[in-house]
């Protein structure tokens, strides 16, 4: 086959998205098919690789208390059909297909006999946009040969304004990439009992709750606790509290780290946290603390339930509530043999969701929508149809 992967999000961009069409498109080469990614450019160093194909440039805009990518230039429309037209895939497979600019696009310009695909990644209680333009988009999605979705919060979220079939396909993990065993960041581990946040400073990630939390898990154990904020630099001067607020803890906000640091940073960890308030459709950052065999604080909310188990890999707490995130880290700070337990039950998980086995249920999906023969896997994990 041969596929165009359309996402607004990629490298440089961090983001769930940004793994998500990378690591498809790569397991769909291993597998002997030739795909090309279209996305666009951004500020920082850019790939020069010829199946990553960029047009127009990209702004960020505050939807659903994120800063979400959109594509701006002039003749977009004109340069995609030309893509379309030049490449002639066989399935075009948009990522949030009813977002603008490229997304959207990707179902009006797509030629005739093309098949297109789109996955749904966004959960949220409300969306102005699709209530506002429901009626236009709801022609659009018409375009689209299979909906699918990362969970089931994705699918009730998008099937609330567009009715209709959804199939499930997860997101998955590089098992190879996050791993146990790997070498720890040196300076970080001096014996305090290493909490780990990864992720933008974007409102509904939750840090402020963490922030909160901090005093009174410092006071609980003694000072001798470091915070390690990773993610984005832009707000963190801002929202890192003061050390001397922290009863002798320290707060450590590296910012960005590259890719192949990353999974150290996870090496490092004692605990990880994701206090997020209510909006995450997946969690892929609990995958890579799984996967890396590292115990899990998550704030309780429908997309981190679709891969965590309170008691089993990690532990839920209320979203908004500091308290509860300092009780539940405090607990695993005084209980090694729980963590322990989660750490292992977290990786068992995550090995699950590798990546070359999503991506066979994804190549299966596509040869059921050309209308092929479909090769059925022995093991997978759950996936299901959702009717919205």
């Amino acid at each position: 086959m041969k596929i165009g992967i359309v996402s607004q999000s990629y490298y440089p961009r961090p983001g769930g998205v940004t793994e998500v069409a990378h690591f498809t498109a790569r397991e769909l080469r291993r597998l002997g098919h030739e795909v090309k990614i279209i996305t666009t450019h951004y500020s920082g160093p850019e790939s020069d690789d010829p199946n990553v194909i960029r047009i127009g440039h990209n702004v960020l805009v505050p939807v659903n208390g994120a800063w979400v990518n959109m594509t701006v230039g002039f003749s977009l429309r004109g340069e995609l059909r030309r893509i379309f037209d030049r490449e002639r895939f066989d399935i075009i497979h948009a990522h949030c297909p009813l977002v603008p600019t490229l997304p959207l696009m990707s179902l009006e310009v797509a030629r005739a006999g093309q098949k297109v695909v789109g996955t749904f990644h966004a959960a949220a209680q409300r969306n102005f946009f699709y209530w506002l333009f429901r009626r236009p988009l709801s022609r659009r999605i018409r375009r689209l040969d299979l909906r699918m979705a990362v969970s089931e919060a994705a699918s009730s979220f998008a099937g609330r304004y567009f009715p209709g079939n959804f199939e499930i396909l997860p997101n998955g993990i590089d098992c190879t990439r996050f791993k146990p065993g790997l070498e720890p960041i040196g300076r970080f581990k001096d014996g305090r009992f290493n909490v780990l946040f990864v992720g933008r400073m974007d409102p509904r990630k939750g840090v402020p709750y963490l922030f909160r939390a901090m005093p009174a898990i410092a006071r609980e154990l003694g000072g001798a606790v470091r915070f390690l904020i990773v993610g984005e630099k832009g707000l963190r001067t801002f929202l890192c509290p003061k050390p001397m607020d922290m009863h002798g803890a320290e707060v450590a906000c590296v910012g960005h780290v590259s890719a192949e640091e990353l999974p150290r940073y996870y090496a490092t960890a004692d605990v990880f946290c994701s206090p997020a308030t209510g909006q995450e459709s997946f969690g892929i950052v609990l995958l890579e603390a799984m996967a890396s065999a590292v115990p899990i604080v998550a704030s309780d909310i429908p997309g981190y339930r679709t891969i965590l188990t309170h008691g089993r890999e990690g532990l839920l707490v209320p979203p908004k509530d500091p308290g509860r995130i300092a009780q539940a880290i405090v607990a695993l700070a005084r209980d090694g043999g729980m963590r322990k337990e989660l750490a292992l039950r977290g990786r068992e998980k995550a090995i699950r969701y590798d990546w070359p086995i999503i991506v066979r249920r994804l190549e299966e999906i596509y040869h059921g929508v050309l209308g092929s023969e479909t090769i059925r896997l022995e093991e997978e994990p759950s996936y299901s149809r959702a009717n919205t």
